[in-house]
């Protein structure tokens, strides 16, 4: 069924990340088991909008979310697209499939309050496993990378004179994020603790695990998440939670939707706009509080 073609098409042609390459050629392997154990189907010949429809029932019935089955017809509409653009189908099923509708919902964002008081008042030690688990939430929070970025990136990418990082971003997209001297102390004192403990990895991934290996999504998602909880009660605790808080205090205090698309690395303002719906909703309660028209006559 060209599966393999077609990984290696989102790989080296479309340049998807690992991580999406994992996800598609997941929800592939879901979608063609599907077709083989509940509907019989060995080809994708016969396949037509009804047998993707019919895998969507299944999944409501597993109690996917929405966000969840979006995502899996968005593989298949990319792979049926493939198929037909090589030749290898001469229909594309996808093409009369209504993706269903999610309801928006706001990104979840940790209070400044909260993050002054994880980064002013606790004590992540100064040895190693301490200076690099703060710097990870530095990290995060300060520049607004993606989880993969921050993993991915290395000691040379880090411009000190210029106080700026260069990121490799999404569909290999590269870009500038600028950093404080703050973020600037924490990396220079995570590195003398890396020199020191790991010597041998001087030019190497910047994050590395307790045993000097280039770290990965679970350890920074643990860090995360072990940490935010001693600050905050929002349920999401994750690394993406506080990308979501660099762009929604920067839209707060007031920075141009422009710059906080290009920091975040969007292609397309669409994405950015979601961030300003805090903003508003924090001037709302800021003008009914105080402006004098504002309030009901008792």
């Amino acid at each position: 069924m060209k599966k393999t073609e077609f990984l290696q098409f989102i790989q080296y042609e479309k340049h998807f990340s690992p991580h999406t390459i994992q996800a598609y050629r997941n929800d592939l392997a879901q979608f063609l088991l599907f077709l083989k154990e509940k509907l019989e189907f060995t080809s994708l010949e016969k396949v037509t909008h009804h047998q993707i429809r019919s895998w969507v029932v299944d999944l409501m019935g597993q109690e996917m979310s929405t966000r969840t089955i979006r995502r899996k017809l968005s593989t298949l509409k990319t792979y049926f697209h493939f198929l037909q653009k090589r030749g290898f189908l001469n229909h594309n099923p996808m093409l009369k499939v209504n993706t269903p509708k999610v309801s928006k919902r706001l990104p979840a964002v940790v209070k400044m309050e909260a993050l002054d008081t994880l980064f002013d008042r606790l004590n992540f030690g100064n040895d190693f496993k301490g200076t690099r688990d703060r710097l990870i939430l530095e990290m995060l929070y300060n520049t607004g990378l993606r989880r993969s970025e921050l993993m991915h990136l290395k000691i040379e990418d880090i411009d000190f004179p210029q106080r700026q990082i260069k990121v490799m971003g999404k569909g290999s997209k590269e870009r500038l994020v600028p950093f404080g001297p703050d973020l600037n102390k924490t990396i220079e004192a995570y590195l003398v603790q890396r020199t020191t403990g790991f010597p041998e990895h001087s030019k190497a991934h910047l994050l590395l695990t307790d045993q000097g290996k280039p770290a990965y999504p679970k350890l920074i998602y643990n860090i995360v998440k072990r940490h935010l909880s001693l600050v905050t009660t929002v349920e999401q605790r994750s690394p993406h939670v506080l990308r979501h808080s660099f762009a929604t205090h920067l839209s707060e205090n007031g920075a141009d939707l422009n710059a906080i698309k290009t920091l975040l690395g969007h292609s397309n303002l669409a994405a950015t706009q979601i961030y300003t719906h805090n903003s508003i909703e924090k001037l709302k309660k800021v003008y009914l509080q105080a402006h004098p028209k504002a309030q009901s006559e008792g």
